[in-house]
């Protein structure tokens, strides 16, 4: 039977840093603190470091195996705590891989939090750390697979993870009362399936619109909250852009844009261009993905000095970029801004003006597509893209990066 919550204790070690290595992993119910299964591995020779990535992941594995969708995973290495959340670099190259798969297995759950915990809170992973190096140190074998039949240490009471309002609770909950309360066909990946049209009149029909070039985009630089202006090449884009949505949208109910000002530059060239007075208004949960440490920078500066929390970020939507927002997150609020649209303005039509990485995740849920969608669509500064979504949870994506009218610039 599967359990929803889980907590993963984690240690590894070698005799020598490199020197005979193994790991250990216990998972345990959250609730009750009964083990629930326990892993170890005599690796050879290795380092400290790479003995503890290999117990996390192979706690992560035993998790996943037993079906849990959220993880309190627990160590004792402040560099493995530190490196998991985004907080600091991972400069040694032979542990940029063994990060990789442990973001990718992350992303198999619905909810991971790291902790840093004393050894002495970590006693039954560090022993079974430490039978695996005796293993490797004689050349014997130790456990991969759960304990089965052997003694196991007495469940643990349940031990706190976060205080009952914290916000990583505030968010669970939230989180559980959407699920319990959405109704079958509400959702695009349950709405029922069908060949026959449907009547566009009942439809929201949402322009999602990327705004026009910054000094940023040309320059091939992450451009997240940061409040770079639209430049000249942007300006023209904006205003071709402008007439290209008053032809295809003759009647517009509102124009929703991000609070940055290269969107509502955009956004104040649509509104003009559309035919009567059109009220225009600023959503948050529209703004651009959190880059954090990586504002600013170009792609190959970012790949240059943070290629382990690079290459971690690209293998999973819940791994955010240092002091930076996870794509996770960023789905989230944008979910958010256009469920309420779409209640909002039933059978009509809302221009929306956002940033790059907000339009694709609202395509990528639209079209039902993995998260490998996300580093596969390219959007053009000032594309255009068409959906119309009922309210039965029905989709219909009619068109996506449209560049059509920037052709002659």
């Amino acid at each position: 039977m599967a359990v929803r919550a889980v907590v993963v204790e984690a240690d590894g070690g070698s005799r020598g840093n490199p020197g005979p290595a193994g790991y250990g992993a216990v998972v345990r119910d959250a609730a009750s603190g009964e083990v629930l299964a326990e892993r170890s591995e005599a690796i050879g020779t290795a380092t400290n470091n790479v003995a503890e990535y290999r117990g996390l992941i192979a706690g992560l594995e035993a998790a996943a195996e037993l079906g849990a969708a959220e993880v309190d995973a627990r160590m004792d290495s402040k560099l493995v705590v530190e490196q998991m959340c985004g907080r600091w670099q991972i400069k040694h190259p032979g542990l940029r891989p063994l990060a990789a798969q442990a973001a990718a297995l992350v992303g198999r759950f619905a909810a991971v939090r790291f902790q840093w915990i004393p050894r002495e809170r970590n006693r039954h992973a560090d022993a079974l750390a430490n039978a695996a190096m005796d293993a490797a140190a004689t050349g014997g074998k130790a456990r991969k697979a759960d304990a089965g039949g052997a003694a196991r240490p007495a469940a643990e009471p349940p031990r706190e993870v976060a205080a009952p309002d914290s916000p990583a609770r505030a968010l669970a909950r939230e989180a559980a009362a959407r699920a319990a309360t959405k109704r079958a066909g509400t959702d695009p990946a349950t709405a029922p399936a069908s060949w026959e049209p449907r009547p566009s009149d009942t439809a929201t029909r949402l322009i999602l619109v990327r705004h026009g070039e910054t000094e940023f985009t040309e320059q091939r630089r992450y451009s997240g909250r940061g409040d770079v202006p639209l430049s000249a090449r942007g300006r023209a884009q904006v205003r071709a852009t402008a007439a290209r949505v008053a032809a295809l949208a003759p009647a517009v109910a509102a124009v929703v844009s991000s609070p940055l000002s290269r969107c509502t530059a955009t956004a104040r060239a649509i509104a003009g261009a559309l035919r009567g007075t059109v009220p225009l208004r600023t959503d948050d949960d529209l703004i651009e993905c959190d880059f954090g440490a990586w504002e600013g920078r170009t792609f190959a500066e970012v790949r240059a000095g943070w290629q382990g929390e690079l290459d971690a970020w690209l293998a999973s939507t819940r791994v955010a970029p240092p002091d930076g927002e996870s794509f996770t997150e960023v789905a989230a609020r944008v979910t958010r801004a256009t469920d309420a649209l779409v209640g909002a303005y039933p059978g009509e039509t809302v221009v929306v003006v956002s940033h790059v990485s907000p339009i694709k995740l609202v395509l990528r849920e639209a079209l039902a597509a993995d998260d490998a969608f996300l580093h596969r669509l390219y959007l053009d500064a000032a594309g255009i893209s068409v959906l119309d979504r009922w309210p039965d949870g029905g989709v219909a994506v009619r068109s996506v990066n449209d560049t059509a009218h920037l052709a002659a610039l």
